[in-house]
């Protein structure tokens, strides 16, 4: 058995639990998605329990990954939607932690892997909604649109044009709330 056999595991899990959260880590269904044997699961990870740790620290590992690549985005509309629209999977992980959040694991999860990213893209967040020079007010509204976006995503509507539409309407409750000119602080 190689590590390679591990991370076939690791990677069925992930996509479960993106799926269906929790409920979906069934060792005998993921056993037949990777074409192992049930003992191949318990002799790399002992039980549920350690595997879902497993996948917990490889989402925290993509959470990096992606943030990395989220400082260099030039501007969200289009960069950020394309880069949203290629990690699908770890959104939807994403969007399980948060369901299930009351687990202590799972918030913990959650919390570090979304300030990890929502850091990493501040800057251009900012811009795009039109609150440059105000990022805590930036900060707040990311924070309410991340959990309006949670809770609305689905496998079907999650595309380029819902995404785009999710932002302006954003950047149009923005600029309603703030009036034009108020919306960057002086810099002198």
């Amino acid at each position: 058995m190689t590590q390679a056999s591990k991370q076939t595991w690791i990677a069925a899990g992930y996509r479960a639990f993106a799926q269906e959260g929790p409920a979906g880590l069934k060792i005998e269904v993921l056993a037949q998605a990777v074409f192992r044997s049930k003992s191949s699961f318990y002799h790399y990870f002992g039980d549920l329990e350690h595997f879902t740790e497993c996948l917990l620290r490889q989402h925290l590992e993509r959470a990096k990954i992606i943030a990395e690549r989220e400082k260099n985005l030039p501007q969200v509309i289009p960069d950020l939607i394309e880069l949203l629209l290629e990690v699908k999977e770890d959104l939807f992980f994403s969007r399980q932690l948060r369901i299930h959040r009351h687990i202590p694991a799972f918030q913990a999860c959650f919390q570090k892997a979304d300030a990890e990213l929502e850091t990493a893209f501040l800057h251009i967040w900012a811009e795009a909604i039109g609150l440059e020079g105000r990022p805590a007010v930036s900060r707040a509204v990311l924070d309410l649109a991340m959990e309006n976006f949670y809770l609305q995503i689905t496998e079907e509507s999650l595309s380029y044009d819902w995404l785009l539409h999710f932002i302006q309407n954003i950047r149009s409750l923005v600029s309603a709330l703030v009036p034009s000119g108020q919306n960057k602080i002086p810099l002198a």
